[in-house]
Formats: C-alpha cells, structure tokens, sequence
C-alpha cells in the first residue's frame, strides 16, 4: 500500500481558488503528493447526497453519513435515513459525531443523544464511528464505554495523553491532522510519539487546519503528506514506513472490500 490515505475531509467544501476553480484539478494534485484515497466527511443531514454524489463521481473519494455534534442549523438526526444511506457502496463509516463542549452551540444533552444515536445506526451497520470530541473526555469515554464501542476513531485528535491512552484502551485509533505542525502544539507532539504507529491515522480536515509551512493558504487533500512526514520525524520513522502503516490502519479500520451492512 505504497499511498496515503486522507482518513477525513470535506471535499465538497474546499477553496478551490489554487485549482482554477476545479475539484478534478485538487484531486489529482491530491494524487501527486501521493493522497490516492480521501474519506470525504459529512456534517448534516441535508449535504449527504452531495457528498454520495463526490464519492460515485471520483473512484478514490468514499464517504461517512453523520451530523457534527455542534450542527444546529439544519434538520435532526434521522436514523432511518442514516441506515439508509448507509447502504451505498461508497459509505464506509458513520459520523462526524461525537461531543463538542467547547463551543455552546448545541445544549450537551441533545448532543449526547445524538451521539448514542450515531452509535447505534453504526452498530447496525458494522460499521466505524468517525469521532470528534474536544473538551468532552469524560462524557465521551463514558459513553464509548456504556455502549461497548471499538471500532472508531478519534478524529483531529488535540486532546490528552490520558484521553488517547482511554481511546486506545478501548481499541479505538487516534488521527491528526495538520495541527501536528502548528508551533504551539508541542503537548500534542507528545501525544504523538506515545501513540503506537499502527494505531494512527492522518487527515486534512480540509479546508481547516492548513499544517505548516503552508498556514495561511487553503487546505487540501495533497497536505496529508505534511502530517505524515511530520509524525515520521516524530517517531524518528521514514515517511514511507508512516505512509504504509497508517494506510494499512485505515483499510483494517474501514474494512474496504467488505460487505459492512446487516441489515
């Protein structure tokens, strides 16, 4: 698996300015750097066939079905429809979902009812929950830990070594994201170098979180190679040792090739 893999993007939100205004043009880029898959993430109810639409169009780019946990604009949760999306060939995950305390966007107690729910529409579909938690570790384990939940992801991870140390305990996998590189990120460097290598994934988050040198300008897929050369100088690894394994992770996570649904 001599490629990378970005394990969490929004394809359908990039700046496209660099590109001349092409996805076409972002994606092969993408693939020159050495990015030949993209899990393209959703965040609402209402952009999920958009994003289904991106993963039929481009044989690289999969997709999650999901809510972000500070999503409070557009419509609720509907399980049903999840299970339903869920079914495309192209879906291989459930979420964004998680906890956000951060922010006082959404009161705590819808968002953690709309976590168990994303729990349980994954757990139908033997599929992986995607993860965003931030300033919600006790909550968050708690409840990984109440529906007995393994297969999933940290996703952006910036929060403790006692929070990934739980995660993993959990059998989850930690990724980073551009944030790796930032210079005031020297705690989650830490984070990084206790984390086992076969247990990491890397991401864009794009269009966030552009890592350096090239804060400033928009994010793209092609920038999870900066992740990864990053966590390589980390761990003291060469970057095709940290390519290889994370993509491996990402295959065993998402189970590419297999049949996930079971219902």
């Amino acid at each position: 698996m001599s490629y990378l893999v970005d394990s969490h993007c929004h394809l359908d939100l990039l700046d496209l300015t660099p590109f001349e205004g092409s996805l076409d043009r972002a994606i092969e880029a993408s693939i020159q750097a050495d990015v030949k898959k993209m899990l393209c993430i959703s965040v609402d109810m209402e952009k999920i066939p958009a994003i289904l639409k991106l993963a039929e169009q481009y044989p690289m780019v999969y997709a999650s079905v999901g809510v972000h946990p500070s999503e409070d604009q557009g419509e609720e949760v509907d399980p049903l429809r999840l299970l339903d999306y869920a079914k495309h060939p192209k879906v291989i995950a459930v979420g964004e979902t998680g906890l956000d305390y951060y922010y006082e966007f959404t009161d705590k107690s819808v968002q953690r009812a709309r976590f168990i729910t994303h729990i349980e529409v994954a757990q139908k579909c033997n599929m992986p929950l995607i993860i965003h938690t931030r300033k919600a570790q006790e909550d968050t384990i708690a409840i990984l830990r109440k529906y007995e939940v393994s297969q999933a992801v940290f996703h952006c991870f910036t929060e403790s070594i006692e929070m990934a140390r739980q995660g993993l305990d959990l059998g989850l996998m930690i990724s980073f994201s551009g944030i790796l590189t930032f210079k005031n990120a020297d705690s989650l460097r830490e984070v990084a170098k206790y984390v086992p290598l076969d247990r990491i994934l890397v991401e864009t988050d794009s269009p966030y979180l552009t890592p350096m040198p090239n804060r400033g300008k928009p994010n793209y897929p092609g920038y999870t190679r900066l992740v990864a050369e990053c966590l390589a100088n980390l761990k003291g690894l060469t970057y095709p040792e940290v390519r290889d394994q994370t993509t491996r992770n990402f295959h065993q996570l998402f189970k590419l090739g297999e049949s996930s649904c079971l219902f």
